[in-house]
């Protein structure tokens, strides 16, 4: 076992904390990351990412994480493959534990978990993922112009996304295991007043049909919950719009959060409720998802661990 000690500690490995060590290690704060379960986060299981700016002929997720890792290590940034399963927030300096026994401590924290999809859990749907089957409209749509696609989902997400869908594709099957949505009535309103939305009720998805050459999405095998009846569809997208898990459990009961778990932070700010602590990324948002403004709240959380550590005398 080991002990650690930095002025900026920062928890998660995405866009979000990878920018942070970017900025923190510029500062000259030698940042340690913690890379975590999932190294490079949610765009490592993604392939084709063509809305990050500076990359006009797209970029894979890996590829894209992979640089910015280079990029902050270059810099100063001290990358650890560990993964922090205890917090204590009480005083400072903060301490972290691992599930490796080593202990890490930090006058600030940036924690930059995440989110998790939540995804249906039927085999051909991991067959699938990035081959058709997405938990974002907002990143993959463009891939479907012209061609019919479902989304699974009830919430306000589900019929946001398949209205944004519709921008896109020729046609957008909503799918809900229940004969109502639990989406607010106005976006109800705009989704059944859309001509390209069909909707099949009390129904979920049994298995993703698909192709091996190229690998594609080419059908769903859809049940009726009630009757069990099974029936199928032709799409070339399936769209999983049922929930993101924050990934926030060792947090409870020592940050605020909100009912889904999400971290809060004050207002234009990263800070949450312990001074000196900041939330970046998907972890506290949970409008947004995207790489692009997990980036954007893991600078500012650097640029306010700074702050935080000039203002508190801990850098000359």
């Amino acid at each position: 076992m080991a002990t650690h000690h930095t002025k900026v500690l920062i928890i998660g490995s995405g866009a979000a904390g990878l920018t942070a060590a970017i900025y923190a290690a510029r500062a000259n704060l030698k940042p340690i990351l913690l890379a975590g379960l999932q190294p490079g986060g949610q765009l490592t299981i993604t392939t084709d990412v063509e809305n990050f700016p500076g990359f006009p002929d797209g970029v894979q997720g890996p590829e894209l994480m992979e640089r910015m890792q280079a990029q902050a290590e270059r810099v100063g940034t001290e990358v650890i493959y560990d993964l922090i399963t205890e917090v204590d927030f009480s005083k400072r300096p903060f301490r972290c534990v691992s599930d490796s026994g080593d202990e890490y401590f930090g006058e600030t924290v940036i924690i930059s978990t995440g989110a998790t999809a939540r995804w249906l859990d039927i085999p051909s749907e991991v067959e699938y993922r990035g081959f058709g089957v997405s938990a974002c409209a907002t990143c993959d749509a463009f891939f479907f112009r012209g061609k019919d696609v479902a989304i699974v989902g009830g919430g306000n997400t589900a019929v946001e996304e398949a209205i944004f869908l519709t921008n896109h594709a020729s046609s957008v099957t909503l799918i809900h295991r229940r004969d109502s949505l639990r989406a607010e009535r106005v976006m109800q309103d705009h989704l059944f007043a859309n001509p390209k939305v069909k909707v099949i009720w009390d129904s979920v998805v049994d298995e993703v049909k698909g192709s091996e050459s190229p690998k594609s999405v080419t059908g769903l095998r859809l049940r009726n919950v009630n009757t069990g009846e099974t029936s199928e569809i032709d799409v070339a997208g399936l769209f999983v719009a049922i929930g993101h898990t924050p990934n926030t459990a060792m947090f409870k009961d020592v940050l605020d959060m909100d009912a889904e778990g999400y971290l809060i932070t004050k207002p234009d700010s990263t800070a949450t409720n312990v001074p000196g602590v900041f939330a970046a990324g998907d972890v506290q948002d949970h409008i947004f998802r995207q790489a692009i403004t997990a980036a954007g709240t893991g600078c500012m959380a650097a640029i306010e661990a700074d702050r935080f550590l000039v203002d508190h005398g801990k850098i000359a």
